[in-house]
């Protein structure tokens, strides 16, 4: 990295005055050689106007070139246009005996007969085909091309509208629109649009899954206590690293925190094709000690998720609650310098590359586990010039524009009518963890992730990515767009953003057309362009007043949900079996009987009888001796509940009891000598007729 800023300080230094003092037009300038740039460049050009697709580092396709091979598809049925193209030639490309060097395509079991696209590939194959569709379109590309961040250096701007980029060489584009299509959101930022760096809280949007997320932060996460200490035991002899000493702070606030990072690692366990998992030189022990307590403590099993694609190669994602997201360590990334950013990028680098040298080799390991792992390693012919190491840090989110309309959880939900859809979203809305901790036991702990379906597609508004007309009139911002944290959690993913950067392009080529901002698109006219190009802008499914159609503000009297349980020991979120009350419901996992409950509690407004309710989506899985305590003003009941059923209405009536204002009652559910799963989704209190 350091070798490489100098050249490029030395690149601008002996640039002819001439050329770094030039500027080359074109209708439509796109920074940012993401999957969005690609797919705008290319509708630009097919639009019949000039482009150029500008790319600081020397490949294109961001992460779906560096790593992120297993798409995070949700619905394919809302994929269309250039999104979906890339995906049939991927299947193209596999198509062709030629394609398969190290297994059989009828080995592959995701390569099915009937479908019409590929959605797992090969990093190498999937910068190949971009280039050879943007190649196809005669589009211009530029790599080692960085915009300049030094003061307002990089834009320069005449009132609203964007004239020039300048990059680092002095290099200067001219264009009449322009699209940034970084993950970052450099060119919105250095233009002096609004944007938001963290989590906003519950209350910013009136949502319920932004904010710090401690009750639904169950997946990857510790499965055992764990000591935080350098000295087990003993504060004062400091924490481990990669671990704060403060608490997660309060449930629902907003924070600056963003969501971990890692790389996608291409591994594969063919011997022909194998690296070895290097050792890095500045590898430290004590950074996977706390791993190490945690392998001897009793883990759930996970490590990481090594994805399968073609010729015995993985997409290998976190997995677990210690794993390759390196928590805490990313904070800075979105809004610093190029300086800043490589610096944390190197620090991933070493965490990661350290992380799996110690699954491999460290003694602390089981040899169980560090003989299972040691049958893979990175894959030889994969990022060649990297060392094989994926060339794109995922960065999971940056800077998120504000617009004058900021997708959130609503639309998502599609409890709110978006409107002037430019594409389809309908993966879950995804958070990884933001932040690891030391919990009030004195215990490590992960806090952040989020894993909710929306429930079906939904739309994503055009208003969306452009900015407000009050800050700049030329500009569309397809990837860091306006979104919540927990909404872009579902948007941020690889054929979403070719879907928005291809329409972004578009309205880009009809405002020129017009001689109109971006914002004064005729949104039929580019909704009538979308749909002819092959987007996807509506979906079948009727939108819904709710995920489940059972929201609490439906049910009446008091309703406590899960996501405001008291839980002791870890709880999994799902949403398999359909009539649960909110997001979803919790389960016990059918394991650590005894160890886990789940407390649902309420001060009563005002003195009566009242019916206790006891909301579970019942399953022939599910455990016939739950038990449940219930605390009323004559003391507390308890109970055993056969959650294999329950009544039409989705609930078991516990009973009724008499209740005094300002006082609590509360319904706890334990997993103890249970028989069967056990279910903790929603408790209401009625007042009894």
């Amino acid at each position: 990295m350091i070798i490489q800023t100098f050249s490029r300080l030395l690149l601008a230094a002996l640039l002819p005055l001439s050329l770094a003092s030039s500027a080359v037009q074109f209708d439509v300038v796109v920074y940012g050689g993401t999957s969005a740039g690609v797919a705008a460049a290319l509708q630009t050009a097919r639009m019949g106007k000039t482009t150029v697709l500008i790319e600081p580092s020397q490949h294109i396709g961001g992460l779906t070139s560096g790593g992120l091979g297993m798409t995070d598809t949700g619905s394919t049925a809302v994929i269309g246009g250039i999104s979906r193209e890339f995906y049939q030639n991927i299947r193209a490309h596999y198509s062709d005996d030629a394609a398969w060097t190290t297994e059989k395509r009828e080995d592959f079991p995701f390569f099915r007969a009937g479908e019409d696209a590929l959605w797992r590939f090969e990093p190498k194959v999937a910068e190949k085909v971009y280039r050879e569709m943007l190649a196809a379109a005669k589009v211009e590309i530029i790599t080692g091309e960085r915009l300049d961040l030094r003061g307002s250096a990089g834009v320069e701007k005449e009132h609203l509208t964007i004239r020039a980029i300048i990059m680092e060489s002095g290099r200067k584009f001219t264009g009449q629109r322009f699209i940034d299509a970084t993950y970052e959101g450099d060119l919105m930022a250095k233009a002096g649009v609004s944007y938001h760096v963290g989590r906003e809280s519950n209350a910013t949007y009136g949502e319920t899954l932004n904010g710090i997320q401690t009750r639904n932060a169950r997946h990857h996460q510790f499965a055992s206590n764990v000591d935080p200490y350098i000295v087990p035991g003993d504060p004062a002899s400091g924490l481990l690293p990669g671990i704060h000493g403060n608490g997660p702070g309060e449930e629902g606030a907003g924070d600056k925190r963003v969501q971990a990072y890692c790389f996608r690692m291409c591994m594969t366990d063919a011997p022909e094709n194998r690296v070895p998992f290097p050792k890095p030189d500045d590898y430290d022990p004590l950074r996977y000690e706390l791993f190490a307590r945690y392998l001897k403590a009793g883990t759930d099993g996970r490590y990481i998720h090594p994805a399968e694609m073609p010729n015995r190669k993985t997409d290998t994602n976190n997995n677990g609650g210690f794993s390759t997201d390196n928590i805490n360590m990313n904070y800075a990334y979105p809004e610093g310098d190029y300086a800043t950013r490589e610096r944390i990028i190197r620090e991933h680098t070493s965490y990661q590359k350290g992380l799996m040298w110690f699954l491999c080799n460290d003694e602390r390991v089981p040899e169980d586990l560090r003989r299972e792992m040691s049958k893979w390693g990175l894959a030889k012919d994969e990022f060649v010039d990297n060392d094989n190491w994926p060339h794109q840090i995922y960065v999971r989110e940056a800077r998120r524009m504000v617009s004058d309309y900021v997708q959130t959880e609503h639309d998502c939900f599609r409890t709110r009518d978006t409107p002037e859809s430019v594409g389809m979203g309908s993966y879950n809305m995804d958070s990884h963890h933001a932040q690891r901790y030391v919990s009030s036991e004195g215990y490590a702990r992960n806090e952040g992730d989020v894993q909710v379906s929306p429930g079906g597609p939904y739309r994503i508004s055009y208003r969306a990515i452009r900015p407000k007309a009050s800050e700049c009139t030329n500009l569309l911002v397809p990837a860091a767009l306006s979104s919540s944290h927990i909404a872009y959690g579902s948007i941020r993913m690889e054929p979403v953003f070719m879907i928005l950067g291809q329409s972004a392009a578009t309205a880009a080529c009809l405002s020129i057309d017009a001689d109109v901002t971006v914002q004064a698109v005729n949104y039929p006219t580019l909704r009538d362009c979308l749909i002819a190009d092959g987007q996807v802008l509506e979906y079948d499914a009727p939108p819904k007043k709710h995920p489940t159609g059972r929201g609490p503000e439906k049910l009446g009297g008091i309703v406590v949900d899960d996501v405001s349980a008291t839980l002791t020991g870890n709880w999994t979120p799902s949403t398999s079996t359909g009539g649960y009350v909110s997001q979803h419901y919790l389960h016990d996992e059918n394991t650590g009987k005894g160890e886990k409950t789940a407390r649902f509690e309420t001060k009563i407004g005002h003195t009566s009888n009242y019916e206790i309710r006891l909301y579970f989506p019942a399953h022939g899985n599910r455990a016939t001796n739950v038990p449940v305590t219930i605390k009323h003003n004559a003391g507390t009941t308890e109970l055993a509940i056969n959650q294999k059923t329950t009544g039409a209405d989705g609930y078991t009536i516990l009973g009724t009891f008499t209740l005094t204002a300002g006082q609590s009652s509360s319904v706890t559910i334990s997993t103890s000598d249970t028989d069967g799963y056990v279910i903790a989704d929603a408790v209401q209190w009625v007042e009894a007729k």
